[in-house]
């Protein structure tokens, strides 16, 4: 039998603190970005156009090897791929054709997805039928959006249309 202080769904080990700290950590720094609240950064009205985003795909084509990457505007680097890559090298014929371009997107997107990043901006103009076009395909196949959603603005009291808050989850 159980003894009138012990609770059945803790562990022995476990001690109840009914004061909680006044010092929050956040342990998953882009949960702000996945809920739409966090900041892009603008820059100023004279910078370039194009720093407005989270996550950005930049890929780098050089004479021998294909470089594809997610750049966090922080952090830098997150997320790279190259067909210099043992593993994918062994598997491919040349490191700049064609078929490097596609198997690179397939592999890119697979670890995106497996990181937990599935939009990002993408700024790249490719011609059409060119490489650089079957990567972005491959990349679209793979399940990545390469369009960055725009930040969720607090609806005034005025205001016509209030827009779908993206923390909430509305089941049908």
């Amino acid at each position: 039998m159980l003894a009138s202080k012990e609770v059945l769904c803790f562990p022995k080990f476990v001690r109840l603190n009914s004061t909680t700290s006044a010092v929050f950590i956040n342990r998953n720094p882009r949960n702000l970005e996945r809920m739409r609240i966090a900041r892009k950064p603008d820059g100023y009205h004279l910078d370039k156009p194009g720093r407005k985003f989270w996550h950005k795909l930049v890929l780098t084509p050089s004479n021998r090897t294909v470089k594809a990457e997610v750049v966090h505007y922080i952090n830098g680097p997150i997320i790279e791929a190259k067909t210099s890559e043992k593993a994918l090298r062994n598997q491919l014929y040349s490191m700049t054709d064609t078929c490097a371009y596609i198997n690179l997107g397939k592999v890119f997107a697979q670890r995106c997805l497996e990181c937990g990043i599935t939009e990002m901006h993408c700024d790249i103009e490719p011609g059409k039928g060119e490489k650089v076009e079957k990567f972005l395909e491959q990349v679209v196949k793979g399940g990545i959006q390469l369009k960055e959603v725009d930040v969720y603005k607090k609806p005034l009291p005025w205001d016509q249309h209030r827009p779908e808050k993206p923390w909430e989850v509305i089941e049908e």
